[in-house]
């Protein structure tokens, strides 16, 4: 996990540096191509019969339909650069490898950036149709933690999630007549803060539930699951920040993962 960490970070530095290029550019060549067609509307309007070759190549171009659509072009490519530099911001926070002392954080922004990194796996696909995610987020103050290990487990615990519904929905399909939907809670208990990642899957039975956080114990077909995952979130839960973790789950009734660290690390 801390290797995917560096690569993430390393994919989000090479790709920052030309989307913004790229963003900083799109307003200069707007006002470019704005100055351009007013002077080209002035040039229509004094020199209101142009040459047959002129007139062909307007037909041929179909200039009415490019001067309206030429700024709605650079405006979708203005959104589309924005949202790669929204997905770059939450790369380079969900990875926080320049982290390595506790920092505080805001927990709410972990979870958002896990989930825009895992939002094409929430779409729908084929007969599958999706996952729809609720977010019911308390007040939380900014929570003394290590982001970069934080946000790895709340990484994993959403994959699995989603792992979880997408392989009911395919051996059950019936069950998939109800939207599968994950629910993430938060909220403060005392000096500490809870996060609830809860599911409508299809669940598990308690033998295998006693088991999830043993080291290579996984359910998952050869080839697609290392047993490591929840194992490693244990322990950066439990040993690193000195919380909790809990799973409750029965079979046909979904999972729920609890997550409670302190809100201040003791400095003992």
């Amino acid at each position: 996990m801390s290797s995917l960490g560096q690569l993430v970070a390393g994919v989000a530095h090479e790709i920052n540096n030309p989307v913004n290029f790229i963003y900083g550019n799109i307003d200069p060549a707007r006002n470019y191509i704005q100055n351009l067609l007013e002077l080209l509307e002035l040039y229509q309007h004094h020199c209101p019969l142009p040459g047959s070759e002129i007139e062909d190549k307007a037909e041929d171009i179909d200039l009415e339909f490019v001067k309206q659509d030429l700024p709605k072009l650079l405006e979708s490519m203005r959104v589309g650069s924005d949202r790669i530099r929204e997905i770059v911001r939450s790369l380079r926070y969900f990875s926080r490898t320049d982290e390595a002392e506790m920092k505080d954080v805001d927990i709410h922004e972990g979870i958002d950036s896990s989930l825009l990194i895992l939002q094409n796996r929430l779409k729908a696909n084929g007969d599958y149709p999706g996952i729809q995610v609720i977010q019911e987020y308390a007040d939380l103050p900014k929570v003394e933690c290590y982001p970069g290990q934080l946000n790895q487990v709340l990484m994993n615990i959403l994959s699995n999630a989603i792992d979880a519904m997408q392989e009911g929905c395919q051996v059950q399909g019936v069950k998939c007549g109800n939207t599968p939907t994950i629910w993430i809670r938060t909220k403060v208990l005392d000096n500490r803060i809870t996060i609830q990642i809860v599911d409508n899957g299809p669940g598990m039975k308690d033998a295998v539930r006693q088991r999830l956080f043993d080291p290579f114990f996984t359910t998952k077909p050869v080839g697609k699951g290392t047993g490591l995952g929840l194992s490693i979130s244990y322990q950066i839960i439990v040993e690193k920040h000195g919380g909790q973790l809990h799973c409750f789950s029965q079979p046909g009734e979904g999972t729920e993962f609890a997550i409670e660290i302190p809100l201040r690390q003791s400095k003992s």
